[in-house]
């Protein structure tokens, strides 16, 4: 993401935030001050926070993480954008314990953006957003590109590529997917598992079923509730959910500026790139908003200054959580749109 587009995406967004309440890391190490790691969180949801997580090789750097994902066997996917230097790979694969493994997606390089896994029969497959090359990109765990599409001509609402750039990516039930034009038009595409573009809804307004920066999506099929898509529609500061063919059900408001999403169990994860990480219950009700503290937002929020100072970061505060998912063990990573990339695994405790 660029800085200019998130200074004009969270300035309606920044007053209401106000006013609610650097290298790698040896998984499980003491930070720099020789004290042990924070734990954050309550109750039955505390997790030991271990910032920097991750051995990257000397040819990688972080540029401005951006996604994460696990694969069944428990690898962990990150995708970052870059900063429009040297081109790197853009795909940083992980084992559990923060080993490298391998990496991909120099082409993606600096639009690295949403990334996220599907099992598709017996395989596994990434999908991907491309905000540079303003593509979504269907590849193998390695990298082999299956597909490529572009904006859906079909859907009649462009007269130019660079009016769409795809943040996210969510799968329906009946193996087709969705796309969000957060950093475009602000409309959601819909597709079939053959890669036909469906239908189309949303576009730019803050009325219900209108949005402002669609940045994340997901399917909440969560047990006891119908499945349904629901949006991070972050520069209106507000989830909107809506069926599975489009039409507008209702909104959730206690968020911040909130990115995109994960779900384990009856538990929303929201990634907020309002230095929080939230989880939801079943009702979309609060359960607990992980480093959550005003005056740090405030602090984070003023001049969006402090992304780049690594120096002034807290233990157990994040900065501008972009995305976030859980492990198969109930851990959480956490990716932040910082200068230098940050990566935190949140151990549950």
């Amino acid at each position: 993401m660029r800085r200019r587009d998130f200074l004009k995406q969270s300035t309606a967004a920044s007053a209401a935030a106000l006013a609610a309440g650097a290298g790698p890391a040896i998984l499980g190490a003491e930070d720099k001050s020789g004290t042990k790691n924070p734990i954050i969180g309550k109750g039955e949801y505390r997790y030991e926070c271990i910032h920097n997580w991750g051995e990257l090789p000397r040819q990688i750097r972080w540029e401005t993480t951006h996604g994460v994902t696990v694969d069944d066997e428990g690898f962990i996917y990150i995708k970052h954008q870059g900063l429009n230097r040297a081109a790197m790979d853009t795909i940083v694969v992980f084992d559990p314990k923060g080993k490298y493994v391998r990496s991909f997606g120099k082409g993606y390089y600096p639009g690295g953006h949403g990334i996220d896994i599907r099992k598709e029969g017996s395989e596994q497959f990434l999908y991907l957003c491309d905000i540079e090359h303003r593509l979504v990109i269907k590849t193998t765990l390695k990298g082999e590109e299956v597909w490529k599409l572009c904006y859906p001509v079909e859907a009649g609402v462009y007269k130019r590529v660079n009016q769409y750039r795809p943040t996210n990516v969510a799968f329906a039930p009946d193996g087709g997917f969705y796309v969000g034009d957060g950093y475009g038009s602000n409309y959601i595409h819909q597709y079939d598992k053959d890669a036909k573009w469906v239908r189309t809804w949303g576009g730019s307004g803050t009325e219900p079923g209108k949005m402002r920066t669609p940045h994340g999506l997901w399917l909440d099929d969560r047990k006891g509730r119908t499945p349904s898509l629901v949006v991070a529609d972050r520069a209106n500061a507000r989830l909107q959910y809506f069926t599975l063919d489009g039409k507008y059900i209702e909104m959730v408001k206690d968020v911040l500026f909130p990115a995109h999403f994960d779900i384990r169990d009856d538990v929303l994860l929201v990634p907020d790139l309002h230095a929080r990480v939230s989880l939801f219950d079943k009702d979309n009700k609060p359960i607990v908003h992980l480093g959550d503290d005003a005056d740090w937002r405030k602090k984070v929020l003023d001049g969006f200054k402090v992304r780049g100072k690594p120096d002034e970061w807290l233990p157990g505060k994040f900065v501008h959580p972009h995305d976030a998912c859980f492990d198969r063990d109930g851990n959480i990573f956490v990716v932040e749109w910082v200068q230098t990339g940050r990566v935190t695994l949140l151990r549950r405790v």
